[in-house]
């Protein structure tokens, strides 16, 4: 799903704002990865969809016998040059093609930033993958003994875990990091203010954006400077931006409502590219990883069931040649299609959104998005 984003100062802008999702996860007892299928194109957000699977009117789900999930190790990933300025399956086939994420009209470059596989009506597919059930729920006393980092074991710590250590991952140096302590953003964030790009029944403000009590806060309720209606937040971390490299998110949501999303944007707003690793559709239940590549926005995307209420280290790991998703130190989906992976600088974002126009990700109460810390890392 395509997101687009205003953030000071105040000005028009030429490039897409953010706007969010899709569909949540297929709960599938199953083990293993499958090769992705993309999606393109972009249509209307299906109004009726069923919020509490996310599985949407019209889609039809074939299992795959079972393998094994294979969690490449640390030392295998790719190391390349940084530039400063990274499933058993059940695969969900929809009758019609569909983007949930309205967006506002870009002007297209007229040199593609990543080779393109351009698709015309072409019905999008997704690969589900439900993790092992000692990786999907919470551990009372969580261990980073894992091939990715998950933090650092704190029972001071918000989620009760520190951020990694600075050589938590093999072949990287830690660039960032970012424990949201104090009463206000830090440094280099900026908010988000404005309607989202494309999805006329998203609103943010930034006062929906707190830091407190060691936490980033992104809150979606009912604002009565804006009559009552749902309105949600956004940061872009702006402030750093690098061509490839490893990120990883200790966060929660509060329950179900809003869509949200952590995501890489890119730093000079030429999108696509785009990449959502953690993404919510507005239930509690499970995520999806999105792959936005190529002027025709064509999308490579993986659904996951877990329990989003509990506190997860969610990574991204991005090379020349693929991108990695892990959560709470396993890996759960890699993107290896050379055409896919984007190649310009990007930067770190989070945000929320509600979609109760189109009839989905519409809360009933009042949600957040908990971010306990941030880390990034470049290769060596």
């Amino acid at each position: 799903m395509q997101h687009h984003r205003t953030r000071p100062p105040r000005k028009p802008r030429l490039a897409p704002l953010i706007a969010v999702f899709g569909v949540a996860a297929v709960t599938a007892s199953v083990a293993a990865t499958t090769a992705p299928t993309l999606q393109g194109g972009s249509g209307q957000a299906n109004a009726n969809a069923d919020r509490s699977t996310g599985v949407l009117p019209g889609e039809t789900t074939t299992t795959v016998p079972p393998t094994t999930i294979v969690s490449a190790p640390v030392e295998n990933l790719p190391v390349v040059p940084s530039t400063r300025t990274t499933s058993p399956t059940t695969t969900t086939t929809e009758t019609s093609p569909r983007s949930a994420r309205a967006h506002a009209p870009s002007p297209e470059p007229t040199t593609p930033t990543t080779p393109t596989t351009p698709t015309t009506n072409v019905p999008p597919s997704r690969t589900t993958t439900t993790l092992p059930e000692a990786i999907t729920a919470a551990p009372a006393a969580p261990t980073p003994n894992t091939p990715y980092p998950v933090g650092t074991p704190d029972s001071s710590e918000p989620s009760g875990m520190a951020p990694p250590a600075p050589n938590a991952l093999s072949g990287y140096a830690q660039s960032y990091v970012n424990d949201f302590t104090g009463s206000s953003l830090p440094a280099g964030w900026t908010s988000f203010t404005a309607c989202a790009g494309g999805n006329p029944c998203t609103q943010w403000d930034a006062s929906h954006v707190v830091v407190n009590g060691g936490l980033l806060q992104i809150n979606t309720n009912q604002d009565p400077a804006y009559n009552n209606e749902w309105v949600s937040g956004g940061v872009c971390g702006c402030g750093q931006s690098q061509a490839y490299g490893a990120y990883f998110v200790r966060s929660r949501v509060t329950g179900a409502g809003p869509a949200a999303v952590e995501l890489l944007w890119p730093a000079n707003n030429s999108w696509p590219p785009e990449i959502d690793f953690n993404e919510t559709t507005g239930v509690s239940t499970g995520t999806t990883s999105t792959v936005h590549f190529g002027a025709a926005n064509n999308q490579d995307v993986r659904t996951l069931s877990i329990d989003m209420t509990q506190w997860h280290t969610w990574g991204v790991i991005w090379t020349p040649t693929s991108v990695t998703y892990t959560v709470d130190g396993n890996v759960w989906g890699t993107v290896t299609n050379p055409s896919e992976i984007p190649n310009i600088p990007m930067t770190l974002d989070f945000q929320t959104a509600t979609w109760c126009g189109q009839g989905w990700a519409c809360p009933s109460s009042a949600q957040s998005l908990d971010i306990d810390w941030a880390d990034e890392y470049t290769p060596n």
